[in-house]
């Protein structure tokens, strides 16, 4: 029967045939092996454990929201924050009203635990990234942050701003992008010296 058919549609099967075992068999399993050998903790998707727990993975942002602990930059995902699902910023423009509103919500929050606080407020702690994932945030974010978690945790604030500038990553290969710091291996960092410093 196959050789009763026509040339023109014996050569499209045996195209569909090959492409398919090619792109659907051939090239998934090359590719996952090559990940798996290479790049096996960014192929399963750069996750953080702790005492043999994954806590997350270190290229998603999570909800941090107790005041003892460093705070990401907000998400607008919905409809949860830091939802991988669905990925997106609030698309709210610098003349939407609404978006005054975000941005005095969050600063307020920052003053209410930091009312002492003389230094600005950076811009990534009040406005949502493109992505509404960013799992980093500036230094200057992040050493904002130092005064309340010191006061909170009673700790040193020196111990704090030295952890900061030991989680500071530069710029990819010394030329893109900016300084930054993960949130959630900074905090992993600071739980790790609560626990020494427990009686």
């Amino acid at each position: 029967m196959w050789k009763m058919l026509p040339q023109a549609f014996r050569s499209a099967g045996i195209l569909l045939i090959f492409f398919s075992v090619l792109c659907g068999f051939i090239y998934p399993v090359f590719v996952t092996g090559i990940g798996q050998i290479f790049f096996a903790h960014r192929a399963d998707g750069s996750l953080i454990t702790v005492d043999g727990h994954a806590v997350g993975s270190k290229l998603i942002g999570q909800p941090f929201r107790a005041p003892g602990y460093f705070w990401p930059r907000p998400s607008a995902t919905t409809p949860f924050p830091y939802n991988a699902e669905s990925s997106g910023a609030s698309n709210l423009g610098p003349s939407n009203p609404l978006l005054r509103e975000h941005i005095e919500k969050r600063i307020a929050r920052l003053m209410r635990w930091n009312p002492s606080s003389s230094e600005r407020i950076p811009i990534d702690l009040v406005t949502s990234s493109a992505s509404g994932l960013d799992p980093d945030i500036s230094p200057a974010a992040a050493l904002y942050q130092v005064a309340r978690i010191a006061e909170v945790r009673h700790l040193p604030k020196q111990l704090l701003v030295a952890l900061v500038r030991r989680h500071i990553q530069g710029r990819a290969w010394g030329l893109w992008g900016a300084p930054r710091v993960n949130v959630l291996m900074l905090n992993v960092a600071l739980k790790r010296i609560l626990k020494h410093r427990a009686p």
